[in-house]
């Protein structure tokens, strides 16, 4: 009898140990909740130095756009400003005549110049020699030069013969004759090199440094015996430049041939060769047009296909 006392002694503290737990923990909880309650919560309500500095920038920023805003309105009315006065000018310029601009600037250098000869001439001073004053030997020689070939260009505008015709042609073409001096130079360079390397010309530096061409036969530069130039095959370029001179000439001469027969009242093809012929067969035109003009439409017609 007493073991069994014992086991259910046992058993029952074991539930109570059990049970024990069970109510520590629920008391736990509670003291664990009941500080919770009672730590009062913090609120993020602003304080009056934060809205004053929330406010200071605002009105910083607007202060600031606005500003801006202005700036960009003056250099919009500065630029419309000056589009303006530019399209004026522009305006003007446009109404205004460059030839009679020119005349009105070239009367006024010849009256302003001739005051000043008057002046001087009252003063009892050598106009030219005063106005030599401002300018170099250098500068008056080179001006008197232009001025000579200027007379001179102008004396030689008429017609004198067809040989002067020719040879203001040929200077005209001259002057407009722009070389290629890199395509020179290729080509230079080329004809030393082949000749260095053939023997016919030898490579000499001098002291100073300067390379200097020598020719030990003779052979490498021309002479008027040498026949060279006739192996220059010329480029494309150069072959396209000459054939468009060429029609170029070709259109002033006909351009100057239409001219001149307008100018006689003739606009038709050219059938004379003299003023004489010219008279007749206008004299034969006047009586048998009426009579050769089918004729002539028929054999024009014949041509033309």
């Amino acid at each position: 009898m007493p073991p069994a006392k014992k086991r259910k002694t046992r058993a029952t503290a074991e539930s109570s140990e059990e049970v024990q737990p069970l109510d520590a923990v629920t008391n736990a909880e509670e003291s664990t909740e009941t500080p919770s309650e009672s730590i009062p919560q913090k609120t993020n309500e602003p304080t009056p130095s934060t809205a004053s500095s929330s406010t200071s920038d605002a009105a910083a920023k607007a202060k600031e756009r606005q500003e801006r805003f202005k700036a960009l309105q003056a250099r919009a009315k500065s630029s419309a400003q000056t589009n303006l006065k530019e399209a004026t000018l522009e305006s003007q310029r446009l109404a205004t005549d460059p030839n009679l601009l020119t005349s009105l600037n070239r009367k006024s250098a010849v009256a302003s110049h001739n005051l000043l000869k008057a002046d001087a001439e009252a003063a009892g001073e050598d106009f030219e020699r005063k106005r030599a004053w401002d300018w170099t030997i250098e500068e008056s020689e080179r001006w008197d030069k232009r001025l000579k070939k200027k007379e001179a260009h102008r004396d030689d505008q008429a017609f004198q013969d067809y040989r002067q015709d020719s040879r203001k042609v040929y200077k005209r073409q001259i002057r407009d004759l722009k070389p290629d001096m890199d395509f020179y130079e290729k080509e230079k360079m080329a004809a030393v090199e082949k000749a260095a390397a053939s023997g016919g010309l030898e490579i000499v530096e001098t002291d100073d440094g300067e390379l200097v061409a020598v020719d030990k036969d003779g052979t490498f530069y021309s002479t008027a015996d040498s026949t060279g130039f006739v192996e220059h095959k010329p480029e494309k370029a150069a072959v396209d430049r000459l054939v468009k001179d060429l029609q170029q000439a070709e259109e002033a001469r006909l351009k100057k041939q239409r001219a001149r027969n307008a100018a006689n009242g003739e606009d038709g093809d050219v059938t004379y060769i003299n003023d004489k012929n010219k008279q007749f067969n206008q004299k034969l035109s006047r009586f048998y047009n009426k009579y050769t003009a089918e004729v002539r439409d028929s054999f024009e017609r014949g041509t033309a296909i």
